[in-house]
């Protein structure tokens, strides 16, 4: 049999889909790129914010389809939509055989056998969502030489607009042994470099009686032959420590990326918000993280329209993004989510208002982002080489500044073809909104 996968949301869902993608593998059921030609096709979904849920939706009708016109007799909805709406997608779906949770992504194999061979439909949530180990079998979907690995699940940090814990649980960290095994195996298949994400990377190991935090666990990382960079992503201020701004000044290994997102700076806003900071606490971590690596990129992300944002709130938070000039910054509009304590709140922002508030931040950072891209002209930078861009004219690569799938490439002009995974020398010679153009050493 052929199954194919659509893995939709964030690189936490993507590492489930490629747990599950060995899963199947291990049970001899190839793979296709090809929905059409697929028996089995599963959706892994996510449900974070509303235009999530709108695309998860539209993709899974999009599958159904292929009921008709491909091959397929078994469609499975796997993911965060599934574990939040469970009944509700069996009931006004009908195209949809299975569903599985986050507590049941792993049990892929077994609802497929159920679906196929009782006929039968299925709902499998499970009590507490999964969490893999490295003994489960994987196939990484990014290039070759990078990867991401998943150090931690579900989040306890319960900010009022997010649905997260109800989705993924508490917080529960995976071991140190397991991790670092995991990346050994990577490495040993010629991964350069890790990306470690979580809903929240700075709580790891808190969770576990004695266990280790992460600076221990990235300090027996560093150690393994063959990764060049570890990159950490989604980490939360409030256990950004010193010692973890000091491991990475000084470890070559740690990319100088600081991934904090901080969804906003007014202290009241924050406050109902459920976050544990103000922006005297966070003015002075970026302080230091500043002062203290040198060449550090930060990266943030901001909501806008959050319920009772009043215009000055609004102005305080798009003078401190003027003031801190960030090198990215995500901007979001903030989306009512069923089940969270935001959606109650009373003086709900008008969507108008959101957009206005949106555009004009995203036209602010865009300007601070080019000047400081700019600022980078004929420097030197370490570029992993990730291909060719679609024409084959011009190789493109990243830096430690920039991370997979979030921020922008370095153009390299009149390098012959490189091999996607080899590090190289670049200059830098212009700097746009969010990319660079550089020339090979």
């Amino acid at each position: 049999m052929r199954a194919g996968f659509i893995s939709l949301g964030c690189a936490k869902n993507l590492v489930d889909t490629e747990i599950m993608l060995g899963l199947l593998d291990k049970a001899g059921i190839n793979i296709t790129d090809d929905p059409a030609e697929a028996e089995i096709l599963i959706v892994n979904t996510c449900s974070f914010i509303d235009s999530a849920k709108e695309e998860s939706i539209s993709v899974i009708l999009q599958m159904a389809a292929y009921k008709k016109t491909g091959h397929c007799r078994c469609l499975i909805v796997a993911g965060c939509l599934g574990q939040r709406y469970q009944g509700e997608l069996l009931d006004e779906l009908p195209e949809v055989d299975a569903i599985l949770g986050t507590g049941a992504w792993h049990r892929v194999v077994e609802a497929i056998e159920v679906v196929l061979q009782k006929k039968e439909r299925l709902l499998l949530t499970g009590e507490d969502p999964a969490i893999y180990d490295e003994t489960m079998p994987r196939i990484t979907t990014t290039p070759s030489h990078t990867a991401y690995v998943k150090i931690a699940e579900g989040c306890s940090n319960c900010c009022s607009f997010c649905v997260i814990p109800m989705v993924r649980g508490a917080f529960r960290s995976r071991t140190a042994a397991s991790v670092v095994n995991e990346v050994k195996q990577l490495a040993a298949r010629g991964v350069k470099e890790i990306n470690l994400i979580a809903q929240d990377t700075t709580s790891y190991g808190r969770d576990l009686y004695d266990g280790p935090k992460l600076t221990g666990l990235l300090k027996e990382l560093v150690r393994i032959d063959g990764i060049a960079w570890i990159r950490i992503l989604y980490c939360y201020p409030k256990y950004f420590t010193d010692d973890l701004i000091d491991l990475i000044a000084k470890e070559p290994k740690i990319c100088k990326y600081i991934d904090l997102p901080l969804q906003h700076i007014d202290d009241s806003i924050l406050q109902v918000m459920n976050r544990p900071d103000n922006q005297n606490e966070i003015e002075v971590l970026l302080a230091k993280i500043r002062s203290r690596i040198p060449g550090v990129a930060v990266r943030t992300s901001f909501i806008v329209g959050f319920p009772g944002e009043t215009e000055q709130q609004f102005q305080n938070l798009r003078n401190f993004i003027s003031e801190q000039r960030f090198e990215h910054v995500g901007i979001f509009t903030y989306s009512q989510e069923e089940g969270t304590v935001a959606a109650a709140l009373e003086d709900q922002i008008a969507d108008e208002t959101k957009q206005e508030r949106y555009h004009e931040l995203m036209a602010i950072q865009s300007q601070i982002s080019e000047q400081i891209n700019q600022s980078m002209e004929m420097q030197i930078l370490d570029v992993l080489i990730e291909g060719a861009t679609e024409q084959d004219r011009v190789m493109m690569g990243r830096s430690y500044r920039e991370a997979p799938d979030v921020d922008g490439h370095i153009y390299i002009e009149s390098a012959s073809a490189l091999p996607a995974g080899e590090f190289v020398k670049v200059r830098i010679v212009q700097g746009f909104a969010y990319d660079l153009l550089g020339e090979k050493l």
